[in-house]
């Protein structure tokens, strides 16, 4: 069963929780970091992008880029300043974009069950990466972005989640992208009738995070590796999570755009989509429901329909994301491996379908698709046959921010 425990969160002081939280370090680069945090001495991003404090250009796993990071947390717990509560605890986090509202529990939850499946997973993370954030964790001793993870919803821990937020919440604010946040710290006794109640949850479901997650595990690892006394309570065997009732999650579309034709003519490519798609001209850029396309070329918008019947795909081959990959992508287009190509972008719907027809018209592209989005009970179908998604399969929005809570070891 999941462990989902209360811990001495660290906490930027209320009135300066906006200045503080900040966008998750891998959905930004270097650059838009440096001008999102401009101006702002106490963003997180100085922690979780340090490099926008040094030379510009400088190798992003350079030894100075994580003496940097240690040393702006540093100065932050000092100027911000953040504390630590003395007392452990869970917190209730709120996010609200336009008119859909999630509500999460903020938690420390176990490597232990992350090594062992109970946390599961539905993607593959890159070596590169998790060696980036496993250096970052382990030097500045903090879980300082959370885990987004799910359950299958539980009505006990809703209703005690809606009674504490009651009260008035520790911090409430509107981010500059228009999304509000708002934190409540549960009481000693809500913590821990909550965390008895997540006993009975057989298991929690990564939805975004993966490489967080695993460089907590690897942290954890190393962390009792250095420790003779290691007895598995200290707080190096936690990582920081924010677990949502899967009801609340809102998945958007992962759009792709490809940067050329493989050689084909646009009406040799077309004639290509048509022998294994229904192809006709389409008055909206989205497709209506899964199972369905719709395909930008030469400033056309394109509906398609697969002609071949998908109800006997697995759980894999019956996504969306494979459908395309399988029927257009690769045997068409020759993009055999979308997470290495250097042909295809990604783009994720909240910047919306306008982004695609702008890199066509700008000549960035040849073409592009629009998806349907994933559903959570897939991501979860996927995760409990323990297969992995295609790569850029789902799309989250809101954002968690980092800085907000922070869980130290």
């Amino acid at each position: 069963m999941a462990k989902v425990m209360p811990f001495n969160g660290l906490l930027p002081i209320p009135e300066k929780a906006s200045k503080v939280a900040a966008v998750p370090y891998d959905v930004v680069n270097s650059d838009e970091a440096f001008k999102i945090a401009e101006g702002n001495p106490l963003s997180f991003l100085r922690v979780s992008k340090p490099e926008i404090e040094l030379e510009k250009g400088v190798d992003l796993y350079d030894d100075k880029v994580y003496i940097k990071a240690v040393e702006n947390f540093r100065r932050l717990c000092k100027n911000a300043p953040l504390q630590l509560d003395k007392e452990k605890h869970l917190y209730v986090y709120s996010l609200k974009m336009g008119e859909h509202i999630q509500t999460g529990i903020v938690a420390a939850v176990s490597v232990e069950d992350y090594d062992k499946n109970i946390i599961k997973k539905h993607e593959k993370t890159r070596k590169d990466k998790e060696d980036d954030r496993t250096k970052h964790i382990y030097l500045t001793k903090s879980h300082s972005g959370p885990v987004f993870l799910t359950y299958k919803d539980v009505a006990n821990i809703d209703e005690l989640v809606t009674k504490a937020m009651t009260d008035s919440p520790l911090f409430d604010f509107t981010a500059s992208d228009g999304i509000s946040h708002k934190l409540w710290r549960l009481s000693i006794e809500q913590s821990e009738k909550i965390s008895e109640i997540f006993d009975k949850v057989p298991f929690l479901y990564i939805a975004d995070g993966h490489h967080r997650a695993a460089s907590a595990s690897r942290v954890g690892a190393k962390c009792k590796s250095d420790n003779s006394k290691h007895i598995g309570k200290e707080d190096y065997n936690f990582f920081l999570a924010v677990v949502f009732p899967s009801s609340q999650l809102r998945i958007l579309p992962y759009n792709r755009v490809v940067k050329d034709l493989n050689g084909l003519t646009v009406d040799e490519f077309k004639k290509k989509v048509s022998e294994k798609f229904e192809v006709s001209h389409s008055k909206s850029p989205s497709p209506e429901k899964q199972g369905e396309f719709c395909m930008l070329i030469e400033g056309e918008w394109y509906n398609l329909k697969p002609l071949f019947d998908t109800s006997k795909f697995n759980v894999i081959d019956c996504l969306d994301v494979s459908i395309l990959q399988n029927y257009i992508l690769n045997p068409i287009l020759g993009i055999d491996d979308p997470r290495t190509s250097k042909r295809i972008d990604f783009v994720g719907g909240i910047r919306g379908t306008g982004e695609l027809e702008k890199l066509l018209k700008e000549g960035k592209a040849k073409v592009a698709f629009s998806m349907y989005p994933t559903t959570v009970k897939q991501m979860m179908d996927i995760a409990d046959a323990g297969e992995i998604m295609p790569p850029k399969s789902t799309w989250f929005e809101p954002k968690l921010r980092d800085g907000l809570v922070c869980h130290n070891f």
